[in-house]
This record gives C-alpha cells, sequence and structure tokens, in this order.
C-alpha cells in the first residue's frame, strides 16, 4: 500500500530548475537586445528618421503580415487556445538580429537590415500588445486569454529599451567594444537553443516531444517560409531593387524569438502555457534552416548571376581607362606642341642674331 505522507513530486514550473531557466531566459535577452542597439549608428539614424522608409516597411511586414499569418495558421489548423496564444506571440513580435546576419550573407542593404529590426522593435511597445488583444478574441472564452497579461508583455518590452540604449551609447563610443558584443549575441541564440532544448528535455524527460501537438510543428515550418515569401512580394510590390528584396525577405521571416520565450516564460502563467513556451525555439530552428537554404541558393545561383555581370563592369572600367588614356595623349600632345613653339622661337632669334 502507498504510504499517504509520500511528498508528491511538485508540477517542472514550480522546480528550482525551472526558476533557473527563467533566469537563463531573462539575462539571454539583455544579451540579445545589448547586441540589437549595439548595431545603431546614430550618424546614420537621423537620416532614416527624415526618410522613414524601413520603418514603414517594418511596420508592414512585422505588424501587418506576421500577425494575420499567424493568426490564419493557427485558425486553419484548429489549435487550442494555448497554442494559438504561443503562435499569435510568435507571429507579433519584432525582427531579431539573426535577420541581420543572414542580410549580410546574402548581400543585402544593411542599413535597411539594421533599421527594420530596431524600428520594429521599439514600434512592438506599442503594436504587439495591440495585435496580440487584436487576434487573441477569436479565443475570448478561454482563460489564458481572458487573463491574457497585456501589461506585463508591455512591461517586458519597455525593460528591453535598457540594454538597447546602452548598446546605442556603446557603439557611439566605442565602436571596437561594439563588434565584439554583436558577435557575442549572435552566438547567444545558439547557445539559448541548445541550453533551452537540454534544460525543458531534463524537466519533462521524453514527454516533451509528446506533449507539443503535430500541428504546431507543420506551422513551425511552414510559418517563417509564408514569412520570407511574403516579405519578398511585399518588396516587390514596392519595386525596391534586389538586395532590397532579398533585405526585407529575410526580415519578415526572422523573428525575435528570445523575447518570445521570455514573454512565455515570464509574463503568462506556467500552469496555463506549460510546455508551449517550446514553439518559439521550434521556430527558431526552422527559420535558421529554411534562412540557411536561402542563403545557399544565393551563393550557388546569385554568384554565377554576378559573374555574367562582371564583364559589363570591365568594359566599363575599360571605357574609362580609355578616355584617361586620351585625356594623357591631348595633354602630351599639347605639351610636345609647346616644346615645338619654343624651338621655332629659339630657331627666330637665332636668325635675328
Amino acid at each position: 500500500f502507498p504510504r499517504p505522507w509520500a511528498p508528491h513530486a511538485p508540477p517542472f514550473w514550480d522546480t528550482p530548475l525551472n526558476h533557473g531557466l527563467n533566469v537563463f531566459v531573462g539575462a539571454a535577452l539583455c544579451i540579445t537586445m545589448l547586441g540589437l542597439g549595439c548595431t545603431v549608428d546614430v550618424n546614420h539614424f537621423g537620416a532614416h528618421v527624415r526618410r522613414p522608409v524601413g520603418a514603414l516597411l517594418a511596420a508592414l511586414c512585422q505588424f501587418g503580415l506576421l500577425p494575420l499569418l499567424a493568426f490564419l495558421l493557427a485558425l486553419a489548423f484548429k489549435l487550442d487556445e494555448v497554442a494559438a496564444v504561443a503562435v499569435l506571440l510568435c507571429g507579433c513580435c519584432p525582427g531579431g538580429n539573426l535577420s541581420n546576419l543572414m542580410s549580410l550573407l546574402v548581400d543585402g542593404d544593411m542599413n535597411l537590415s539594421i533599421i527594420m529590426t530596431i524600428s520594429s522593435t521599439l514600434l512592438a511597445l506599442v503594436l504587439m500588445p495591440l495585435c496580440l488583444w487584436i487576434y487573441s478574441w477569436a479565443w475570448i472564452n478561454t482563460p489564458i486569454v481572458q487573463l491574457l497579461p497585456l501589461g506585463t508583455v508591455t512591461l517586458t518590452l519597455c525593460s528591453t529599451l535598457i540594454p538597447i540604449g546602452l548598446g546605442v551609447f556603446i557603439r557611439y563610443k566605442y565602436s571596437r567594444v561594439a563588434d565584439y558584443i554583436v558577435k557575442v549575441s549572435l552566438w547567444s541564440l545558439l547557445v539559448t537553443l541548445v541550453v533551452l532544448f537540454i534544460m525543458t528535455g531534463t524537466m519533462l524527460g521524453p514527454q516533451l516531444l509528446a506533449s507539443i501537438p503535430a500541428a504546431v510543428y507543420v506551422i513551425a515550418i511552414f510559418m517563417p517560409l509564408a514569412g520570407y515569401a511574403s516579405g519578398y512580394g511585399l518588396a516587390t510590390l514596392f519595386h525596391l531593387p534586389p538586395n532590397c528584396k532579398r533585405t526585407v525577405c529575410l526580415e519578415t521571416g526572422s523573428q525575435n524569438v528570445q523575447l518570445c520565450t521570455a514573454i512565455l516564460k515570464l509574463a503568462f502563467p506556467p500552469q496555463f502555457i506549460g510546455s508551449m513556451y517550446m514553439f518559439p525555439l521550434l521556430y527558431a530552428l526552422f527559420q535558421s534552416a529554411e534562412a540557411g537554404i536561402f542563403v545557399l541558393i544565393y551563393k550557388m545561383y546569385g554568384s554565377e548571376m554576378l559573374h555574367k555581370r562582371d564583364p559589363l563592369d570591365e568594359d566599363e572600367d575599360t571605357d574609362i581607362s580609355y578616355k584617361k588614356l586620351k585625356e594623357e595623349e591631348m595633354a602630351d600632345t599639347s605639351y610636345g606642341t609647346v616644346k615645338a613653339e619654343n624651338i621655332i622661337m629659339m630657331e627666330t632669334t637665332q636668325t635675328s642674331l
């Protein structure tokens, strides 16, 4: 017979390991936002404020296309309220710094990439809770939506302004230190994924993968792919140049998964959210893989297109060199004429003598 006084195992959200996981997620978010602030150059920021094309694209992509896409996917796959909130929250998040690295690899417009990332992060202070409130009305009769902590979400977003501001200051004063911080923040994404998977697997064991519905895996695969496609279509609609199209494409599909994980872990009641805080990690896994495939395709076929343009560039260089050569010949000829005139004048002088 079981002894009635035997203690029951506490739920995983009330274990010391989960509390340590919360601290780790908060620290990873601070590093990410610090690195994001270190990418901002104050000297170039004024020009983007006067011509806010990047901010407009960021608002349309991150808070127009992605939340609507997440909402439609949640409805199409008939997700329960917990999974739907996790998908909606990931879709309402601003862009992440992974897009900056990917834009660099595909020869994108880095100024546009950085201004879109930082603009979407600042706009998220207002638009992210607003989008979450609007699209969650489909599940309004559920407890998790009725207790939706919009105030805590906004407070978490406001707290990210401190490391962002510190990163901007470091870039302004110590640019070399800022370069190292940006590299560390990019590696922190990989470290966060690995540590969260290991620690969550330790808490939930083999039930981890089984506790997540199959439809969530399908959405995690399809959602970043649809984000990349819709971003490229929007850039085509704006008649942007090819490098800007690639940049907007990657910015739209790449989300700040550290921010999404931190909000799910710290703002929502753990007994409601359960293991669904793993969705942004799955999203990060597939968004990185799909972006890597995009970069690989560009390196294979885009480089060939660049090589085809090289002969034209060489012809243009040849024409320029030819013009310079002609100018030099004309200069030499005029110089020789002056010498000939001097000789004639010397001969005239000698004859007069």
